[in-house]
């Protein structure tokens, strides 16, 4: 988590915040998702993250995979923005956000995987028809979303 949000937890603390931010969902040449094992609550989420200061959405994803998984991004589609009570979440620290992420599709990549050490466990690419049960609850709706438009190209 970069300077913005922390800064506004020091004056609200746990109180819930509107977090603005986006996630790509890139897929190899296979058809396979790339998803990411986060320390934070053990579950497996897209690569993304919240936007700072001055930062378009667009920026946010492209700077987001690039730190999480070394990844960079030739080429991404916006896919669609999701917001709403579906997308509060409590995180295992206690902070409360309803998330308004943009989810960016991405097939056109270069870099070589390489997890971020603070935030990612680990990095793994899955089929759409095995992906783990264990889905980051902010990011299974735009997952399932995106898989059913992937399913209609």
């Amino acid at each position: 988590m970069l300077g913005y949000i922390k800064d506004l937890r020091k004056e609200v603390g746990t109180r819930p915040l509107l977090m603005p931010g986006s996630c790509v969902l890139l897929f190899n040449k296979q058809g396979e998702l790339l998803l990411q094992l986060r320390k934070d609550n053990q579950c497996w989420g897209l690569p993304g993250g919240s936007m700072e200061l001055g930062e378009n959405l667009e920026e946010v994803a492209y700077r987001e995979l690039e730190e999480e998984t070394g990844l960079k991004a030739k080429d991404l589609k916006l896919l669609r923005v999701y917001s709403g009570e579906e997308f509060y979440y409590k995180l295992p620290n206690g902070d409360e956000v309803y998330n308004v992420t943009a989810a960016y599709l991405c097939n056109d990549y270069s870099g070589t995987l390489q997890k971020q050490e603070e935030e990612v466990a680990d990095l793994q690419f899955f089929s759409p028809f095995s992906l783990p049960s264990s889905l980051n609850p902010p990011d299974a709706p735009v997952i399932k979303n995106a898989l059913v438009n992937q399913e209609d190209t």
